[in-house]
């Protein structure tokens, strides 16, 4: 019971607020608030409905009603009343924390650890999951906030026997399941059944257009296919098509075989994408699945991919579309509002989302991320080019997708034209210890027949023993070349310096070091020099086109890198089989090589001048065994170099989930920061940030589509230097800055101030 009193003009008249509340409405009174025993029990309701599909649902409902049992304080009541301009006799204490109370009543129940699980949920449902002990995080840790429940007493005194007195939960936790795994999603359902609640209650027009009807999967599926035996009837009868055909003719017959961990091993060109797509709304159909989640590695295959689906009947309004240079123009926010609502935890039929999103979010402690993970349960999840993913952090993420398989009701499928190895391998000196325990069941019936019928390709090397070719010997070489070219390297200032040095045919740069925007117009181009033939081309492209960009070149030139990249590569070379013979693809050594593609290139020699590999090199069985002898290099340590698993590895509930958190970045070059370059209309939308200052978020995304990342020492390079101009203008409390005109270059982008290149005045892009 809480005394206030209400201001009415200038008089205050007392009133008993007989009710505990969990949220007010501003300007209305507390008989319109709502009350705090039915948020409680609305969560609890809800969280358990999202944990019922992996046994999970008593931990759940428990950790529902006891989430908000802090806001039984006075003093949190105290604050709702003077939040709404009630006066109240109870003294401010400060900052209110209320997500301690329900984890000291957990305490004092101490029973085989259940006590700990549900603190965990519970005191981490803003702040997200901490580590157990201080040793990282000191005073944020677990076990210090676990430590004195007696300092909840006379908040818990206020508590409704009935809800203080629940049993602790007597549901074990799936036989063999890891338990932080357990734990994370159980969060998850707690943390996105609380916002859903809240939200339900402080924003009804928010959570009115959450509630989108979708259409089903079953729906889905049947446009999908009518839309492919249209798209197969009228495609011409070629022989790469036909055999993208019985690709997908392949994954429609083994959808409905029972879950399971599955591949689809496809050579690049051979129509994977669909294919994928329809062996999964099938199995998806047959097997009840919730939804599919589409994992890419790159943003331009996502926004490519994304693009295809969404012209297949009713697929508009059902494919969401996840990352983070996602920008929505003004005619499609409104019709896409429930999608992108639903980024915040992934509830529609098709998510398309990147690596980065998928894994990160599985390892993440924080709520905003966790609130997904429960919808990833009982889905079909393809993990497009599978072969990216980072060695780094490959023992984590298999033992990550090995839990949702066998635990979660998941359905993998990895696609790819390289499959790595992922399974057990007892009969090799090397095993991967968290590996599947049987091989991915593939859905292509003989993979190196497959590749065998859409060779396209012959793979040569530049010289017989593969000599370092300095820019200005290579650049030679491709001046000789009578046919247009396609030239990969690893960096970009191989790739500007070699493309000014190239002095035969048209000529065409691509590289981070240009904008999106500029890249974008930049293939345009090139795709359209291609469909004319009027002239012979040089490309030269860091490996950023290597996956989702469809260019087909009869020559390509790669440097030497992992086999892996080498084979995608070659996905650029004849990719339609409409050369009369094969298409060559050339590899080279340059004089330098960046310290981060050195081993896989060493290994990848070993290969390339073995006469009885390089003619087979996209044999599936070639590509295995690149793969063990890598993956054996690397030993252990080095596939998990952040030691993720045992910092949440074994049953002894000292796990640390917040160093996790902080350790696993995919993208591990993040000391970068993104300048806005002046092409195109970036200057529209910058003024555009002055005028319209409830846009800014939008307009930010924006301009993301003009921005290059760069390195620290090159930021104050060109703030010593003056070449980089604050436009006075903040987002998240970073300042956002445009490079000088002097330094951006119509053909390669941001030239930094050192490069010998040169500038005239009229190749500025203004």
């Amino acid at each position: 019971m809480v005394v206030g009193s209400t201001q009415q003009g200038k008089k205050w008249s007392l009133r008993v607020v007989k009710e505990y509340y969990a949220h007010s409405l501003e300007g209305r009174p507390p008989e319109e608030w709502q009350p705090l025993e039915e948020h409680l029990k609305n969560v609890a309701k809800l969280a358990a409905d999202f944990a019922r599909p992996f046994g999970g649902e008593k931990w759940a409902y428990l950790a529902g009603l006891w989430h908000d049992l802090g806001k039984y304080s006075d003093a949190f009541q105290a604050k709702l009343l003077r939040e709404n301009g009630i006066k109240t006799a109870i003294e401010s204490t400060g900052k209110v924390i209320h997500s301690d109370a329900g984890g000291h009543l957990a305490s004092l129940k101490r029973w085989k650890g259940a006590d700990r699980v549900l603190s965990w949920l519970i005191m981490g449902h803003h702040s997200g999951l901490a580590d157990f002990s201080p040793d990282e995080t000191g005073a944020r840790a677990l076990s210090v906030r676990m430590k004195d429940p007696k300092r909840s007493s006379a908040i818990l005194e206020n508590v409704p026997d009935w809800l203080k007195n629940k049993p602790m939960p007597r549901q074990p936790i799936p036989k063999g399941a890891s338990p932080s795994f357990f734990i994370r999603m159980l969060f998850s359902c707690l943390v996105d059944a609380d916002f859903l609640d809240t939200e339900k209650f402080m924003d009804r027009d928010r959570a009115k257009n959450r509630k989108y009807d979708y259409p089903s999967l079953r729906l889905l599926r049947d446009n999908f296919m009518k839309y492919m035996g249209t798209l197969i009837t009228h495609s011409p009868k070629t022989p790469v098509n036909l055999l993208r055909r019985q690709v997908f003719e392949w994954c429609v017959r083994e959808a409905p075989n029972e879950p399971n961990i599955f591949s689809l091993t496809v050579p690049t060109g051979g129509g994977k994408t669909l294919a994928s797509l329809a062996f999964s709304l099938n199995h998806a159909v047959a097997h009840a699945k919730n939804r599919i989640i589409y994992v890419i590695p790159f943003t331009n295959i996502i926004e490519q991919t994304a693009s295809v689906f969404r012209r297949i009947p009713t697929f508009e309004s059902a494919v969401l579309e996840h990352h983070s240079n996602l920008v929505e123009d003004d005619s499609e926010m409104e019709s896409r509002l429930h999608l992108r609502l639903a980024t915040e935890n992934w509830d529609a039929p098709l998510v398309v989302t990147t690596a980065v999103q998928f894994f990160e979010s599985l390892y993440s402690c924080k709520s905003s991320r966790c609130r997904r993970l429960h919808n990833i349960v009982n889905s079909v999840v393809i993990f497009d080019e599978a072969q990216c993913i980072p060695p780094g952090f490959l023992r984590p993420i298999v033992f990550a997708i090995k839990e949702l398989a066998k635990h979660y009701n998941v359905t993998p499928l990895f696609c790819t034209a390289t499959q790595p190895v992922l399974a057990r391998l007892r009969s090799v000196d090397f095993d991967l210890r968290e590996g599947f325990e049987n091989e991915p069941i593939e859905i292509v019936p003989d993979p190196e027949e497959l590749s065998h019928q859409l060779k396209r390709v012959r793979f040569q090397l530049v010289s017989k023993r593969l000599a370092p070719l300095s820019h200005n010997d290579l650049a030679r070489i491709l001046d000789k070349e009578e046919s247009s070219l396609l030239c990969i390297v690893n960096r970009k200032e191989d790739a500007r310096r070699l493309a000014s040095l190239i002095r035969t045919g048209k000529v065409f740069h691509l590289s981070t070091n240009m904008c999106p925007e500029h890249r974008s117009d930049v293939l345009s181009k090139i795709k359209r020099h291609l469909s004319e033939k009027t002239e012979i081309l040089r490309v030269v492209s860091t490996s950023l086109v290597e996956a989702g960009v469809d260019l087909d070149f009869p020559v390509v030139y790669r440097a030497i890198a992992g086999l892996d990249s080498i084979i995608q590569a070659a996905g650029r070379c004849n990719r339609e089989g409409k050369l009369k013979e094969l298409g060559r693809l050339v590899i080279f050594k340059p004089s330098k090589q960046p310290s981060y593609v050195r081993q896989q290139a060493s290994l990848a020699e070993e290969y390339l001048c073995d006469p009885g590999y390089i003619k087979n090199l996209q044999k599936d069985s070639v590509i295995r065994s690149y793969f063990k002898k890598w993956y054996w290099q690397l030993g252990l340590e080095g596939l998990d170099r952040k030691e993720i698993l045992k910092l949440l590895g074994g049953n002894h509930l000292n796990y640390y989930f917040r160093t996790a958190s902080d350790r696993f970045c995919l993208i591990e070059d993040r000391q970068t920061t993104g300048v806005l370059v002046p092409y195109g209309n970036v200057m529209e939308l910058v003024a555009r940030l002055s005028t319209e200052p409830w846009n800014l978020k939008r307009l930010i995304r924006k301009l993301q589509r003009y921005s290059v990342n760069i390195f620290q020492d090159q930021l104050n390079e060109l703030i010593q230097k003056g070449l980089l101009h604050s436009l006075e203008t903040s987002e998240n409390g970073h300042n956002l800055y445009m490079v000088d005109k002097s330094v951006y270059h119509k053909d390669f982008g941001l030239v930094p101030p050192e490069d010998s290149i040169p500038l005239e005045p009229e190749d500025f892009i203004v």
